[in-house]
């Protein structure tokens, strides 16, 4: 059956999920605030809206009249989805879950405090003096994020009074929507971090994918690799935890659920109701699908049995140095392609800024991943934004 799909958010990721979805023969329409959008590149049809704005939500939902909602950006109007619901569409994975990881606050007390899951110590603040209240309460280091951003945008680390006011001000210019409020965290002493891709599907067969590690800076991923060793009890203390997270938000699709994983044990960190950037590492063969077919098949009650890890895998971004409104011009292609067991990925965003995410470089095969991570990177530093 051909199923039209509201794609809200039309990124990187938004033009995989595209691309998954008409593999499997859907009509999509891609949404975002600017033109040429990546997913608008490949959709059907495009919308360029303030997803911000409930009246514009309504006005395209009413126009197009999709079989699925699927929201790939937190920038969104989400108390809206309730009502579409109520209305008779379907919201990927639900509303509830849309609208709860809107921010970081609905998410991390229904962890913290509903679920009773192990996260850092937290407080929030709506204003500089309460920022430092929350401060004093988790004490240094610790870290600050907007309640609502994407990619790591406005985080920072405080690590002694001086830094307070230069993080309130990068939490504020970092925020996402109309939502002036951030998180102070503990800073959680951890040996490493993981994304563990979660799938919920509508026979309640909640699959993982194996752990994918990353590394991040400025509070973006620079390198993800697929699988991420750890101990066994580790992951499984994880797996329950995103189980319970994802069965209490409901719904069917692909989440991005992020741990800590240190001395004292496994520390809930954040979830996304979508694929993740760090999963791009999946378009490297590293499974029998990737986290974007992952996606578009439990969006379309497709049943996944298994999710097995076919070979090692990782990913390196590739940034722009520069800002411009020009499209960006690529080169270093054939270099990036004389390396064996790699590939790459060219986003098509119409514009740039400085570090702003343009490509992603792709290593597999049987080598430990640290090796693989190097030759991701090697290919990525062979690819220029111009």
């Amino acid at each position: 059956m051909r199923n039209k799909i509201l794609l809200l958010g039309s990124g990187e990721l938004g033009k995989e999920v595209v691309i998954a979805l008409q593999r499997l023969g859907q009509y999509v329409v891609a949404v975002d605030n600017y033109k040429n959008a990546p997913a608008m590149q490949v959709a059907h049809e495009f919308e360029v809206i303030n997803m911000l704005d409930g009246n514009e939500l309504d006005r395209i939902v009413a126009k197009h009249r999709p079989d699925f909602i699927v929201p790939e950006v937190e920038s969104i109007r989400t108390e809206r989805f309730y009502e579409y619901e109520k209305q008779g569409y379907t919201i990927i994975p639900s509303a509830k879950a849309a609208n709860f990881t809107m921010n970081r606050k609905s998410i991390r007390d229904l962890a913290a405090i509903e679920l009773g899951m192990k996260t850092a110590k937290y407080k929030y603040a709506s204003s500089y003096e309460e920022l430092i209240e929350g401060v004093q309460f988790t004490g240094f280091p610790c870290v600050v994020k907007p309640l609502m951003s994407s990619s790591g945008k406005g985080q920072s680390v405080i690590k002694s009074e001086a830094d307070i006011k230069k993080a309130w001000t990068e939490a504020l210019k970092g925020s996402r929507g109309d939502l002036m409020e951030v998180i102070v965290e503990e800073f959680i002493s951890f040996d490493y971090e993981i994304t563990l891709l979660t799938l919920t599907q509508n026979n309640n067969n909640t699959l993982f994918c194996p752990p994918i590690g990353h590394r991040q800076e400025r509070g973006d991923y620079q390198e993800s690799w697929q699988p991420m060793k750890m101990e066994n009890t580790h992951l499984k203390t994880a797996q329950k935890m995103a189980a319970r997270v994802t069965m209490a938000l409901g719904g069917n699709g692909i989440w991005g659920v992020e741990f800590f994983i240190g001395k004292n044990g496994v520390y809930f960190s954040e979830l996304s109701p979508r694929p993740h950037d760090t999963g791009m590492v999946t378009l490297g063969g590293t499974q029998n699908y990737s986290e974007f077919e992952l996606h578009a098949r439990a969006i379309l009650e497709i049943p996944v049995m298994e999710i097995p890890l076919i070979r090692n895998g990782a990913s390196a971004v590739v940034l722009a140095d520069n800002e411009s409104s020009e499209f960006p011009i690529i080169s270093g292609l054939e270099e990036a392609a004389n390396y064996k067991n790699t590939d790459f990925k060219i986003f098509g965003k119409p514009t740039t800024r400085k570090h702003r995410r343009m490509a992603v470089a792709l290593a597999y095969g049987s080598e430990e991943t640290s090796i693989l991570v190097k030759k991701a990177k090697e290919v990525a530093s062979k690819i220029k934004i111009d």
